[in-house]
Formats: C-alpha cells, sequence, structure tokens
C-alpha cells in the first residue's frame, strides 16, 4: 500500500475510514477509543458538526486567494489570539508548526542583528522538540533528530531543561545569546513537565539580560493542558509564541505571535507564505476556538485529564515496570522500564489508539471533548494492555 510513499514513518498497522466524537472506525467497522488526536490535533474530536459545518460553507465560498489582498477570515482569527495573548501582539500565519517556528527563528535573528550582533544566538532546551526543517531540527534538543542532516544551521544552544543555573550560566558566558526557545510542557521529549516555578524563573533571567522568551505552545497550547495557552499556569507573558496542531482540529495552520516592540522589527517582504492564513484555514480556527469556549472545554480538560492521571496512578499502583505517571491536562505520560512501542499492537487489540513520546513513554493526548464514558473506558483498557505486555 505505501510501496511508493517516502519511506520516513514507523507506521502502525491499522486504516481507519471514519472518525466520530473520540472514536475512530476502520475499513472492518472496529470501533477504536482514540487517546492521542492525531498527536494533539483533534482537540474537538473528528466529525465535529460545528467544524463540519464551517468546512463545507467555507468550501462552497473561497478556499484561496492570497496573502495579496485582504482576508478578512485571517483578521478576525487574528483578533482573537491577540485577545488571548497580548492586545500589543501581531500575528504571522503560515501551514505548520514548523513553519511557526521558522518564523520565530527568523525572529531572534532580526533581533540580533538590530541590537549589532554578528552571530546571534539562542538558548534551547534538552529533549526540546521543535519540529523537522533545518532550523526546527538544529532547535531541537535530540541528537537522533539531527543525525545525519550536518552541516545544521548554527546559533543555537542546548542546556539542560527545568534548570534555571544552567541557563544563567549559558547566558552570563555568552554575551552573543539573544533569546530563549522552549516548551512549556515537552512532548516529543517524554512529556515533562517543569517546575510550577521554571518559566517565570525563565521570564525573569530574561527580562534582567534583554533576551526574548519564545514559547512554543504548538502541542501544549489550544486548551490542551487546562489553559488555553499552557504558559498560563506559570501567570507570565513570553514575548512570542508558536501556534499549531489543535488550533484548527485537523485542517493545516500554523501561527507565531509576536509582541510589541519585536513585530516591527519584520517589513513587507521579509517573510511570507503562499497557503498561510487561508480563508478556510482561520475560519475553521475561529470557530474551533469558538467552541472550546461555548463548551468549557478548557474545565472538561482539566477535569478528565486529573481523573485519568488519579485512576492511573491508582490501578497501576505497585508496577513495577511503571516509573512514573505524569502530565497536565490532557497531555499525560506514562514512563515504563522499557521501550513502548512494541505496546502499540497490543494496543490495537483492546481497540484503543496512542503513541509513545520518546523510546519509553506512552503519551496519552486525548480529544479534549471526552465525557466520563471515554475516561473510564481508558482507565479500564489501558491497565489491561500494560498487564498483557508484561505477561
Amino acid at each position: 500500500m505505501d510501496d511508493h510513499l517516502l519511506n520516513v514513518y514507523n507506521r502502525i498497522p491499522i486504516n481507519f475510514v471514519r472518525g466520530e466524537g473520540c472514536y475512530l472506525y476502520d475499513t472492518e467497522g472496529n470501533k477504536y477509543l482514540d487517546a492521542f488526536s492525531g498527536i494533539a490535533v483533534t482537540g474537538l474530536g473528528h466529525n465535529h458538526p460545528a467544524i463540519t459545518k464551517v468546512i463545507t460553507e467555507q468550501a462552497q465560498d473561497l478556499l484561496h486567494i492570497s496573502n495579496l489582498v485582504e482576508i478578512p477570515e485571517q483578521s478576525a482569527l487574528s483578533d482573537l489570539l491577540v485577545e488571548k495573548f497580548a492586545e500589543d501582539a501581531r500575528v504571522f500565519f503560515s501551514n505548520s508548526g514548523a513553519e511557526a517556528i521558522e518564523t520565530a527563528v527568523k525572529l531572534t535573528r532580526l533581533y540580533g542583528h538590530s541590537k549589532n550582533i554578528d552571530n546571534p544566538k539562542v538558548v534551547v532546551m534538552s529533549k526540546g522538540f521543535h519540529g523537522r526543517t533545518n532550523a526546527a531540527i538544529a532547535a531541537g534538543g535530540s541528537d537522533k533528530v539531527k543525525k545525519g542532516f550536518e552541516p545544521l544551521l548554527p546559533g543555537f544552544l542546548v542546556v539542560e531543561y527545568n534548570n534555571t543555573q544552567a541557563l544563567m550560566d549559558a547566558v552570563n558566558a555568552d554575551k552573543d545569546i539573544i533569546a530563549v526557545l522552549l516548551e512549556p510542557l515537552q512532548g516529543e521529549g517524554g512529556i515533562n513537565v517543569p517546575s510550577p516555578d521554571y518559566l517565570a524563573e525563565v521570564r525573569s533571567i530574561c527580562d534582567q539580560n534583554g533576551l526574548l522568551m519564545i514559547v512554543d505552545e504548538i502541542q501544549a497550547g489550544i486548551g490542551r493542558t487546562g489553559k488555553f495557552f499552557c504558559y498560563e499556569h506559570s501567570d507570565i507573558v513570553p514575548d512570542a509564541i508558536t501556534l499549531a496542531k489543535g488550533l484548527a482540529n485537523g485542517v493545516p495552520i500554523g501561527a507565531t505571535l509576536i509582541r510589541a516592540p519585536y513585530h516591527e522589527l519584520f517589513k513587507p517582504g521579509s517573510h511570507g507564505s503562499t497557503f498561510g492564513g487561508n480563508p478556510l484555514s482561520c475560519r475553521v480556527a475561529s470557530a474551533t476556538i469558538n467552541e472550546i469556549y461555548a463548551s468549557n472545554l478548557l474545565e472538561n480538560a482539566t477535569k478528565q485529564g486529573e481523573a485519568i492521571i488519579n485512576g492511573l496512578r491508582d490501578k497501576l499502583k505497585g508496577n513495577k515496570h511503571v516509573v512514573d505517571i505524569r502530565g497536565k491536562g490532557m497531555m499525560m505520560g506514562i514512563e515504563f522500564d522499557k521501550e513502548v512501542r512494541p505496546m502499540l499492537p497490543i494496543l490495537l487489540k483492546h481497540r484503543m489508539i496512542t503513541n509513545p513520546a520518546g523510546t519509553h513513554v506512552l503519551r496519552l493526548l486525548p480529544p479534549l471533548i471526552y465525557t466520563d464514558t471515554e475516561t473510564e473506558l481508558l482507565l479500564d483498557t489501558l491497565p489491561k494492555v500494560i498487564d498483557e505486555y508484561f505477561a
């Protein structure tokens, strides 16, 4: 089936043909509980009526027109995002998280040169992941992701995540550092939750040293952790954030939000996108945001996430193979003492699907619309899968 596709995905042997709410259906009509939302994308679940309606209506009007003219749907979405981020911010729309990161990296170069620094550097984090374009992999903390793509884009310095002393040491040692880029809760690196005061301390270090603080909200944002932006758990405001994944419930879109005065570094012609911010993706994103609030999904993510974590801790208590159970809202991980990928076929056998984060962490990214029914089903199914895997 995949004979003519580039061999870059280690696919799970399943073919889904339909989705409804929190469930997926394969070619034989079997029903599966979705516990990963297409990697934190379909937060509203599958075939959500409000999203389907907007897609249908917009497809009948206009899909694409180009950024050379005004796009009302783009302006409306930017208003929604800026209202939730910072009133002095401006937005650039792209098509993916990696493109949003590219925009953020270009911001750091512009900022560094504005300070007459010829080789501006950005501090990034161990185990960090920001995408798979050249700039994104250079900004990541995974040697495995970087392998084979050397020479990497220069200008990135990796320090240990959740270690403010390491950050301060790096900043004090190198005056060419002009920004810090990090995830508020690491996703691909293993669902790593920082200490409660970590982001506030990073914000303070950035303020004291004139550094940009850029927060990658691509996986952890859009309500995933129980706040619209994950950084809101720390009562700070970054200078820029990147968004994608859950922003339009499956329709591709990315966004980079930049506060004043830094957004003024971009001028006409210094950046752009052919498809970014088209009428369809922007209208669907606006509908997604409105539905999150109309259905109180931030509160629901907190409630169901806590129920899942507490339930798993109770049911897996005493399992010697479980190293840790951690997360925030509907972004959770179970760390084991052995690799988890071989567990995935057992999950399918029990009619449930999710995926790993790293090698030893099973990642749970359920749709934000889980009810007690789905939470109870997950808590009933997953321990059986784990027992079977370690039997």
